[in-house]
């Protein structure tokens, strides 16, 4: 028989008041189990008319202060944000069939956070901020690669490619955050955690 846990949920689900903690364990047994990018998230945004938009990013922190992630700030996304703070985001390990949802308000990162990461990527991706308009138009390909060029012209040193002002991140802080867990016969388990305010959380079970 499977184990449950206080609210009769699978043990995965464990007894934690704090989902950040939970989101954790969910988080490190995805990392063993999914082959490419455990913590690739589809990201959901809504300009100021409330079209909305969806894509897939990155990961790259998260903490009680939010879930961070990277990119240039002329993109579609950024602009988005820019307009309407209002985020969600779904986590899908499909080797674990499991979901995590998670929704809030995105602000943008410190200028010594986005130095910091920046710095760790790779010389090409550094480039890479620096030579792609991101969203805009593209006539070719070889003006991608031309401005890629040119920039590694302008940055030869390796070591010291600066930041550029218009690339930085951007750091989701949650208000509601639900574990999803993938049922026999479309019974699924579902446990919500909802902010009440001073990382105070309140758990709820919710219908399949």
């Amino acid at each position: 028989m499977n184990q449950k846990n206080s609210l009769g949920l699978d043990i995965c689900f464990k007894d934690l008041d704090d989902p950040i903690k939970l989101f954790q364990e969910w988080f490190n047994e995805a990392k063993k189990t999914e082959i490419n990018d455990p913590n690739a998230l589809a990201l959901a945004t809504a300009d100021k008319s409330g079209i909305p938009t969806v894509r897939m990013v990155l990961m790259k922190n998260f903490s009680n202060e939010g879930f961070v992630f990277y990119t240039n700030f002329n993109s579609k996304k950024s602009f988005d944000l820019k307009e309407n703070p209002n985020v969600s985001i779904c986590f899908h390990w499909k080797s674990l069939l499991r979901q995590i949802r998670i929704t809030g308000i995105i602000s943008k990162v410190s200028d010594e956070d986005a130095d910091e990461y920046y710095k760790s990527r790779s010389y090409g991706s550094r480039i890479g901020a620096w030579a792609s308009k991101q969203s805009s138009i593209l006539k070719k390909r070889e003006e991608l690669y031309q401005s890629i060029e040119d920039y590694k012209k302008k940055y030869p040193d390796e070591n010291n490619v600066p930041r550029p002002t218009h690339w930085s991140g951007w750091s989701l802080n949650p208000n509601s955050i639900e574990f999803w867990l993938d049922g026999e016969d479309r019974i699924h388990q579902r446990l919500k955690y909802i902010k009440k305010g001073n990382n105070v959380w309140e758990k709820i079970l919710l219908n399949p």
